[in-house]
């Protein structure tokens, strides 16, 4: 991989786990956030937006951020998990600072298709929400998948249960026929599912430890989000509570990108499930089996799927990175 910054896309619904992943990507020097597209999910996309904006400004980054799909493609729309990630995506901040950033007033998909054909085959998408925003993205830019570099996705998930249903996770489950649109167009696509973010479970010590070295509201901020979502976690997994912890999920999409080494992969072909029980489901053909069933023909792209991580070694990573000096005020 070059040396060279790769320039990174963040699609995004902050969401705790969100703001993790993108502290993370702002503090390694391996990836340049050239903006954030936010989408509905952990909260209303609305709310995405407000969080995008504080978080970047307060940690001294000044990044465009713009405002996308508030809803599903075709499935109805449901509630945002407030128990989760507090009714602000936050853990309830009980204040925020005053800020003054303003968003870039395209839509999400617009954004990532100017982008897209401003810089040919350099930016890669980080998607760890809805797949709204990269679906109509699609349909505005055919050749969008041409145009990217490449697509990581926080989402799915092939042999651990799901989080949402038996079979189904979140992100996917929320609008699965953008999902599906998305996993059969064609790109350089990765799937980081709970097959890996259940392998990582990341301490409220880490960032507690954080905060007390950085002393800034950033991390104060992070902080305070940890406590209330590892207070879910622990609440619903014993060696979870163990740490007073929570799962690693959309941090570990750029680790994936950023040491893809740390994970074992397998490619095949991914489907997703548009009703019923077992909607939002993401299957995986994994052999070559001439099924009698439509829509798993060679037409349909690969995708690579993280399947095993060395959990302690991305634990190492995303604690040493946000540990270095990469606050801006």
């Amino acid at each position: 991989m070059s040396n060279k910054p790769r320039k990174v896309i963040f699609d995004t619904d902050p969401g705790v786990d969100d703001a993790m992943a993108l502290y993370f990507a702002l503090a390694h020097p391996g990836i340049d956030v050239v903006g954030l597209t936010t989408t509905f999910g952990n909260v209303t996309v609305e709310q995405a937006a407000i969080n995008g904006l504080y978080l970047t400004e307060i940690a001294g980054f000044h990044i465009p951020v713009t405002q996308g799909v508030k809803t599903p493609w075709l499935k109805a729309p449901g509630e945002p998990p407030a128990f989760i990630h507090g009714a602000d995506g936050l853990g309830n901040l009980p204040s925020r600072v005053p800020t003054q950033s303003k968003l870039d007033p395209r839509p999400s998909a617009q954004f990532i298709v100017d982008m897209a054909r401003a810089h040919p085959g350099e930016i890669t998408l980080v998607a760890v929400g809805p797949l709204g925003n990269l679906a109509t993205a699609l349909k505005l830019e055919p050749q969008l998948p041409q145009l990217l570099q490449e697509v990581i996705i926080m989402g799915g998930t092939v042999l651990e249960p799901g989080n949402v249903s038996p079979v189904a996770e979140a992100n996917i489950w929320n609008d699965p026929h953008s999902a599906d649109f998305v996993f059969t167009a064609g790109w350089k696509l990765t799937m980081v599912g709970l097959d890996v973010t259940h392998q990582l479970v990341l301490p409220s010590a880490i960032f507690k430890k954080l905060a007390e070295h950085h002393r800034h509201i950033a991390t104060d901020t992070l902080l305070h989000a940890v406590n209330f979502y590892s207070d879910f976690y622990s609440g619903l997994y014993s060696h979870v509570a163990r740490e007073h912890g929570c799962f690693g999920h959309d941090v570990l999409a750029f680790v994936a990108l950023t040491n893809p080494e740390l994970f074992q992969t397998q490619d095949g072909r991914i489907r997703v499930a548009l009703d019923g029980a077992g909607n939002g489901q993401t299957m995986m053909r994994r052999r070559a089996i001439p099924y009698p069933q439509a829509g798993w023909g060679d037409d349909v792209p690969d995708t690579t799927v993280c399947l095993q991580v060395q959990a302690d070694a991305a634990r190492t990573l995303i604690e040493s990175t946000l540990m270095l000096p990469w606050l801006k005020k």
